[in-house]
């Protein structure tokens, strides 16, 4: 796919806010050429925002956005008319059917005019789809007929059908299965334009160029995958942690060099007014001295003072550049299960959607991946377990107390704060004690008093992980439904580390593989009709 060298975005002195005055951006600036930039950053930090206005989504309240050559959007949250037929959606409807009245001999000017050069629109239509894995779906079929998943891949497709010179993607890989995401994969392997995508999938970010960090209202540029901006920003954390420690050791002496200077200034002081009261001196010479003392013993001070002040400049510096990296505590042994105790029981389970699974058993502190296809009812067994949905036939048994971690990250009422949230979980708990334990979920002090309402995607998911770790019974089976999804890479490493000190046993629903297997996977299983075990090998 050919692509002008000279296509590029920049972006000049822009500032947006929204409008309640959240300030997301303000005098940024930003160039990116050829190749691929994955954008990453904290959730909050604006990528998803600065994609809608370099798509012309939204519109700056100062500065410029210029993008050479055509630009193509895939947002994070699509939606597509389930009315539109296939070829509506990839563009190509109007070309179509002026191609079918010709071939059925009607040789109207408007119908060539629609065609122009475009003559294996067809062909070029159905090669995308094929590219993506939709080689199923015909033209004529609707969006209503296809999946979550295929309908991204088929916004995806209709943008490689327009062969836009700049391509922009805000989290391409959300909802997509892992067949999905491997065709989404070569897609962006294969690309040679401009492309930024916004996104916190491992796999996909080993395939940029360049990475930029979004990170307080600036960006950071690091050359290569993201293996190679974890390397380099490893070695600049290491760095940084040693600049402060410097600086904090300067603070230090420059604090005890202030309260000696102090103390020689107390010292002559008393010499001084020893020799006035004794009279040694003549006193046109004692107060010539005392002057002189005083001014010497002044300037003593301030210098002193503001080598302090200056230390304590570079110390907060210092400490700015080195990241927050504080993780989640979850050392809860109520949720320990033993070794061999029986867990959970599925017998001749019949799902409302059609899947089956004939005998299962879950026994211990087991990390039970569950991979399948988009549609192939990994949410409903987990809501079927719950107690949530009534199977058609067959039964579900949990032995020990659980709790499962929607997708939707609905368990929480936004009315109410994180505390109460809690609170609502665990109602035997006394105040001092849900804030000692939301302390560990990185909500201390007055962040656990924060309504829900007003929590980024990371820390709306962090509380909802608290509320179902610190309710009581502690959970000893935690079910997590796609936790992955929407979280920012620093969040994912957060969840990792937590479910590291987890003691319960897990069943994670999720096609984010480098993050199962970061968690510690004993067993995996795929749903696809029925449940069946899975080599790790084949993942």
């Amino acid at each position: 796919m050919a692509h002008s060298d000279a296509s590029s975005v920049r972006c000049s002195g822009l500032s947006f806010a929204w409008p309640d005055g959240t300030v997301v951006l303000d005098g940024f600036d930003l160039a990116v050429g050829p190749g691929r930039t994955g954008l990453i950053g904290l959730n909050g930090a604006g990528k998803s925002t600065l994609l809608r206005l370099l798509a012309g989504e939204l519109t700056p309240a100062a500065g410029s956005v210029r993008v050479t050559g055509e630009t193509g959007y895939l947002p994070q949250n699509l939606v597509l008319d389930t009315a539109l037929r296939v070829d509506e959606a990839l563009g190509i409807a109007h070309t179509r059917a002026a191609l079918h009245a010709i071939e059925r001999g009607d040789a109207s000017e408007e119908h060539f005019t629609a065609v122009g050069d475009d003559w294996d629109v067809e062909e070029r239509a159905r090669a995308a789809l094929d590219q993506l894995g939709l080689a199923h779906i015909g033209l004529d079929r609707t969006i209503g007929e296809v999946s979550g998943g295929e309908s991204v891949l088929l916004r995806l497709a209709a943008l490689l059908l327009r062969r836009p010179d700049v391509l922009l993607l805000d989290e391409p890989t959300n909802n997509l299965d892992l067949e999905a995401r491997r065709r989404l994969y070569d897609a962006v392997a294969s690309w040679s334009g401009v492309m930024v995508v916004v996104s916190h999938d491992r796999e996909l970010l080993e395939l940029v160029d360049r990475i930029a960090d979004l990170r307080d209202g600036e960006v950071r540029w690091y050359g290569g995958s993201l293996s190679a901006y974890e390397e380099a920003l490893a070695v600049e954390q290491d760095a940084a942690a040693r600049t402060v420690r410097a600086a904090e050791a300067d603070v230090r002496r420059q604090k005890r060099e202030l309260a000696e200077a102090r103390v020689k200034l107390a010292r002559r002081v008393r010499y001084g007014q020893k020799m006035y009261d004794t009279k040694r001196e003549p006193r046109v010479v004692m107060n010539a001295r005392k002057r002189e003392a005083q001014v010497s013993a002044g300037k003593h001070r301030i210098m002193h003072t503001e080598k302090l002040e200056e230390a304590k400049e570079r110390l907060d510096e210092a400490v700015e550049a080195v990241r927050d990296d504080d993780e989640i505590r979850v050392d809860l042994p109520h949720t320990a299960v033993p070794a061999g105790r029986s867990v959970l029981t599925l017998r001749e389970l019949e799902l409302p959607y059609g899947a089956r699974v004939a005998g299962f058993e879950v026994r211990g502190p087991e990390r039970i991946a569950l991979l399948g296809p988009n549609g192939a009812g990994k949410s409903t067994l987990l809501r079927t377990i719950t107690g949530e949905l009534e199977p058609v036939a067959g039964e579900a048994l949990a032995h020990v107390p659980l709790r499962c971690l929607p997708q939707r990250l609905d368990v929480l009422d936004d009315r109410l704060t994180v505390a109460e949230n809690v609170a609502r979980f665990a109602p035997a708990a006394t105040d001092n004690r849900i804030r000692a334990r939301l302390a560990r979920f990185l909500f201390r002090g007055a962040r656990a008093d924060r309504p829900v309402a007003t929590l980024s995607g990371g820390e709306r998911f962090r509380a909802s992980l608290a509320a179902l770790l610190l309710a009581e019974p502690a959970p000893q089976l935690l079910m997590l439904d796609e936790p992955t999804n929407s979280l920012d890479m620093a969040s994912v490493r957060r969840l990792t580390v937590a479910l590291e000190s987890y003691e319960g046993a897990l069943i994670v629903a999720s096609h984010d593989v480098p993050f199962l297997r970061g968690i510690g996977i004993t067993r995996w299983v795929r749903l696809d009709g029925e449940l069946s075990p899975l080599d790790p090998g084949e993942v």
